[in-house]
């Protein structure tokens, strides 16, 4: 069973960024523990925001989660810059985030846009199927 969320490809490239970030984290300095809490917060914002983007019923909501999703893709994008500025990761590491960025900025500004298209209505209802 998969959630709606879970079915979209920009929830499962996020998730594969976030995942990149926290490997990333483990190798950086205490001198660096600002950026990068920063940067962990900012990258588990956006799959939550998708998560939660997606789960709603009025357009106008599911548009302002996925802007904050995509304000947040872009401030993981200028913690890439500052990190490759000074110097603590490499050009391929930069590189590589950014590309996956890239990647979710682009396809939340369609989903933003309305050009997306949203996926069959799902019934979350299984009281029937289990005992609480």
């Amino acid at each position: 069973m998969k959630f709606d969320h879970e079915k979209l490809d920009v929830y499962r490239i996020a998730i594969e960024m976030t995942a990149w970030v926290f490997g990333l984290s483990r190798t950086l300095s205490d001198l660096n523990r600002h950026t990068k809490d920063q940067m962990i917060r900012a990258s588990q914002s956006v799959p939550l925001n998708i998560a939660e983007g997606n789960g709603k019923r009025s357009e106008a909501d599911r548009r302002r989660f996925f802007e904050i999703a995509r304000g947040s893709a872009l401030e993981c994008a200028a913690v890439m810059d500052i990190l490759l500025a000074c110097k603590t990761i490499s050009e391929e590491q930069a590189s590589h985030c950014k590309q996956l960025l890239l990647r979710i900025v682009s396809m939340l500004t369609r989903m933003i846009d309305g050009s997306s298209v949203r996926e069959d209505e799902v019934d979350y209802d299984y009281a029937h199927e289990h005992e609480y």
